[in-house]
């Protein structure tokens, strides 16, 4: 697929819409999403990020009406599949900033996006196809052969089992066990932040820096869906 982000210039105001749009007021918009992709948002995504963007986020939410029968084992595998097939690109050459978390449309919209881009593209989608997020984790682990920070989207089967791991680099979905070129760090998702054990469940921690990270997040981006997106 060829990279557009390169060839695209963005109001901040409209992005702050467009994610709203996405993730609003959390698991309530993810739930309703058939009924948010109107052809006005449509009309949003291709002022943004042009036909071709508009086109992949079509193609996003025909495969998430298409697999919501199916049962978990293809939702994953369509999923994950679905995203791997983007470009890699870090979030300074992307974004110009040094970290940077893009929705799944931004993602989508402009073809590239790095690791945490992947992974909450997938968490999003298969939270929208019933999957429920206590089964979800978002792990940041290390990429030992890379010898880098690297996220991965883990699925838990049951609170007990080794998680299978969705990922960018490694695209096939393997338990968690079977990925020793990972080594994890913590994990979270919409409920709180885990110190990994092993890639498995670990121990939940209260007050931490990078679940208030993703909490102020959340906070922002319901801002954003109450109108408050003007230029700071």
């Amino acid at each position: 697929m060829t990279t557009r982000y390169a060839r695209k210039t963005y109001r901040r105001t409209c992005i702050c819409a467009l994610t709203g749009l996405l993730f609003g007021v959390a698991s309530l918009v993810i739930a309703q999403q058939k009924n948010i992709f109107t052809e006005e948002v449509y009309s949003r995504v291709e002022a943004l990020f042009g036909k071709t963007g508009a086109a992949d986020v079509a193609k996003w939410r025909q495969l998430v009406n298409s697999i919501e029968n199916d049962d978990i084992d293809e939702k994953l595998y369509q999923v994950n599949r679905f995203f791997n097939r983007f470009d890699f690109v870090d979030d300074l050459r992307h974004w110009r900033q040094p970290d940077y978390w893009a929705t799944p449309i931004e993602f989508i919209g402009t073809g590239a996006g790095d690791c945490e881009d992947y992974s909450i593209a997938k968490y999003f989608s298969l939270i929208e196809l019933g999957i429920p997020k206590s089964q979800l984790r978002l792990m940041y682990v290390t990429a030992l052969e890379l010898n880098q920070p690297h996220m991965v989207l883990a699925y838990y089967p049951s609170p007990t089992s080794v998680p299978l791991v969705l990922d960018n680099i490694n695209r096939r979905i393997l338990p968690a066990n079977q990925r020793r070129d990972l080594a994890p760090v913590y994990s979270f998702n919409g409920d709180g932040l885990w110190a990994a054990k092993s890639m498995g469940t670990g121990r939940k921690l209260r007050g931490s820096g990078p679940m208030k990270m993703w909490d102020d997040m959340i906070d922002r981006l319901n801002s954003v869906m109450l109108g408050d997106t003007q230029e700071q």
